[in-house]
């Protein structure tokens, strides 16, 4: 499994490296190189890593190098990774660009819901209803899949559970297919809000016509204390502790 920060070092000391691109094979294949050999001795590149140890790239503990290889190259040694390390830096410099570190919101716990539903809840419902089925592929492909994975992750990990299992008793635990992945859709598309990308970078969403981030609407919805959930034909709204429904019906 490829992560970020991932990079091939050349026995020349050169470094191959892309934001967003993970993939040691398709780094190799956007250097020209053929990965054709296992002899330590006619290896002409290393793949490497260097991935914080805590697994979270919103808030990593310290960043960790690791030698992807199960065969070390006989030229190998320390200078070597020291190329590694600059490369980071350099790739680090330009997710900051992109990165927004913000606090990671709990829409059930940290925000009280709005005691009425409105037109205008309903309205950002509607939005999100016609933007949802490209979130994942959206995010993973636009900010790369290691980097996105890794922030999702950090926000599963420390809300996302939470919000499917407190969905789901509130509903009675039967949460079907469609309930799940509505559910994974808005916590992708929160994921994305912590990417600031120019419009056009953002993949498969030219049929949303908006100017900003696409996946707004769910993420407006989010701070504004709900997440919808469908089952297929009613669409619902959650809010509170408990993930009380305070809205259903059909868009």
């Amino acid at each position: 499994m490829c992560t970020a920060f991932s990079c091939i070092v050349l026995e020349s000391g050169a470094v191959v490296w892309k934001l967003g691109m993970d993939s040691h094979d398709d780094l190799i294949r956007m250097a020209g190189l053929k990965d054709d050999t296992d002899r330590k001795d006619c290896l002409s590149f290393a793949k490497c890593e260097i991935v914080p140890d805590n697994g979270d790239y919103l808030n990593p503990d310290k960043w960790v190098f690791r030698l992807d290889e199960d065969i070390r190259p006989t030229w190998w040694n320390e200078g070597y990774e020291d190329s590694a390390w600059d490369a980071q830096r350099k790739w680090l410099a330009k997710l900051g660009n992109i990165l927004v570190r913000k606090p990671i919101i709990n829409p059930f716990r940290d925000i009280d819901p709005p005691k009425k539903i409105t037109k205008k809840h309903i309205g950002l419902l509607k939005k999100w209803d016609s933007a949802r089925d490209s979130v994942w592929a959206s995010v993973r492909d636009s900010v790369g899949s290691s980097v996105g994975g890794s922030v999702g992750n950090s926000i599963r990990n420390s809300i996302g559970n939470s919000i499917g299992n407190s969905i789901g008793n509130s509903i009675g635990n039967n949460v079907g297919d469609n309930i799940g992945k509505s559910v994974s859709d808005s916590v992708w598309a929160n994921v994305g809000s912590f990417f600031f990308l120019p419009r056009s970078a953002w993949k498969y969403t030219q049929h949303i016509k908006v100017k900003g981030y696409p996946f707004q609407p769910a993420v407006d919805l989010w701070k504004m204390g709900l997440v919808p959930s469908f089952d297929g034909k009613t669409w619902s709204l959650h809010g509170g502790k408990g993930a009380k429904i305070l809205w259903e019906g059909t868009l």
